[in-house]
């Protein structure tokens, strides 16, 4: 047996939690945040829908949710979380299951730069996994992401813009695979700088009334005719 004197140190190893070779990485931001809104509890008889996604998603909720206004209630999930982060997951788990969703109209795309596109790729399934547990028979329907745009500039923002493009081809590609249909929101609006606020990535209220028209006609259609 191995003692500790005053002229011996013994050294000991100890491993945290989540901290092997397995464990995730986690890529966090400064600030991370997440924005849940789930009305209509007591509506029984309109179908419901879940828009996931981040800020962009949030500045076009309100403009779907009017337009489905009488044919369905509208719920968000707005995170800052990007594919790759495990916390991701369990946001997913916390919201859908508060309903019976049936369609899910998701994004994820504009945040986590820390990971690399094939960190994102990767972790897409799980995602596209847990939506179809917690709301199995929704329709799902995949928003590409928005293309980014130098602040201040109408000009795009390269290195942004071509991981986005990366990110939008990897998600597709699967995407396809799986038979989910895809709203096209980088292709609407990568020619309509006009449609984008001073920080080069969210929408002005031009911009965010084109989305929400885009949503609102790729949800009414996984409805069905009203």
């Amino acid at each position: 047996m191995t003692r500790c004197t005053p002229a011996l140190i013994c050294a000991v190893a100890f491993v945290a939690p989540g901290s092997g070779a397995d464990a995730p990485k986690v890529v966090r931001e400064e600030i991370e945040w997440l924005d849940v809104w789930v009305p209509g509890n007591s509506n029984k008889e309109l179908p419901r829908v879940l828009l996931v996604g981040d800020s962009i998603t949030r500045g076009y909720y309100p403009g779907v949710a009017d337009k489905l206004k009488g044919r369905a209630i509208v719920a968000r999930l707005a995170t800052s979380k990007s594919l790759g982060d495990p916390v991701l997951l369990d946001e997913i788990k916390l919201v859908i299951g508060q309903a019976k969703f049936d369609v899910v109209h998701f994004n994820n795309g504009l945040h986590g730069w820390g990971y690399t596109e094939e960190e994102y790729a990767k972790a897409l399934p799980e995602l596209v996994a847990a939506l179809r547990k917690g709301a199995p028979g929704a329709k799902l329907i995949w928003a590409t992401t928005t293309p980014v745009r130098e602040p201040g500039k109408p000009d795009l923002a390269a290195a942004k813009t071509d991981r986005v493009k990366a990110r939008n081809k990897l998600a597709g590609e699967w995407l396809a695979k799986e038979k989910i249909a895809t709203d096209d929101l980088f292709a609407l609006t990568i020619d309509k700088p006009d449609w984008v606020s001073g920080d080069g990535a969210h929408f002005n209220q031009k911009g965010t009334a084109a989305l929400a028209e885009q949503v609102a006609k790729a949800v009414s259609g996984a409805l069905g005719a009203p």
